[in-house]
């Protein structure tokens, strides 16, 4: 069975593309997750990130916005203490200020997805050319939401990180030409297909 192959370093990895990776999102706690995951592999990579998230799961609350929109002091410095936990003071405080930002855009919008898909449409984006598995870091559309985001409060969420967001959450389908779950979610999804826009 052919897979992206970015995806083939571990079981993890493996399952996170096979279970995760691509599928749009209603669900606005596991948005949060995501987002809050890119946000802190910032500087670090992505395989870290899975390996540690049960523990981020633990120090921030299963990932809920309210819970974690309400997080002080002493919740900083209980994760910051937590074994395993990444020991950035910076991007813990982010992730609580992001959590703020993430509810008042929830009040707004009804729901993250929704605040996506104003910038990107209602249907997935199949770009032309990134089946061959030549993907950009960041692109116009990352970079409309990314400038945004940070005017509306949020941290550490640039264009390139906005980017791998989308991918993840099903907004942008990346898998590779030969993979079995890019044929998977097109039958479930049908995408739009668009000429790739201006790298970032």
């Amino acid at each position: 069975m052919e897979r992206c192959t970015w995806c083939l370093g571990n079981e993890k990895l493996l399952r996170y593309h096979d279970e995760e990776w691509g599928v749009p999102l209603e669900d606005d706690p596991k948005q949060f997750e995501f987002l809050m995951l890119e946000a802190m592999q910032c500087g670090l990579n992505w395989n870290m990130m899975l390996q540690k998230r049960e523990i981020f799961r633990a120090c921030f609350a299963g990932f809920d916005p309210h819970k974690v929109a309400n997080f002080g002091e002493e919740d900083i410095c209980r994760i910051l203490a937590a074994e395993g936990m990444i020991r950035s003071e910076r991007k813990v405080r982010a992730v609580i200020q992001n959590a703020r930002c993430f509810c008042r855009v929830q009040e707004e919008f009804g729901s993250f997805q929704r605040y996506l898909q104003s910038f990107a449409g209602e249907r997935p984006i199949l770009y032309a050319g990134h089946s061959s598995g030549a993907l950009p870091a960041g692109n116009a559309l990352s970079a409309r939401i990314g400038k945004d985001l940070k005017k509306r409060g949020f941290s550490y969420l640039g264009p390139v990180t906005i980017y791998s967001h989308l991918q993840a959450c099903g907004v942008i389908n990346d898998h590779a030409e030969g993979c079995f779950r890019r044929r998977e979610l097109l039958s479930r999804f049908p995408a739009l297909r668009r000429e790739p826009e201006e790298e970032f």
